[in-house]
């Protein structure tokens, strides 16, 4: 059974660097647009989780005293 963080398996990025030798200017814009679509789609899928568990816990939490 683990007891603490340390013996989780680590895990790696997903994201895989685009070479960027020989891009051209105009498809390093276009890959800019993209990082920032996909940062925004993840930042809003934490907002939206952060959002269900806040509910989740009022919904669990026991009222004072």
């Amino acid at each position: 059974m683990l007891r603490d963080e340390e013996e989780l398996p680590k895990r790696k990025p997903r994201f895989d660097p685009l070479p960027l030798d020989g891009v051209s200017r105009q498809d390093m814009e276009g890959y800019i647009a993209a990082l920032e679509a996909e940062i925004a789609r993840v930042r809003a899928t934490i907002a939206a989780r952060d959002r269900d568990r806040g509910a989740a816990e009022a919904v669990f939490r026991r009222p004072p005293g």
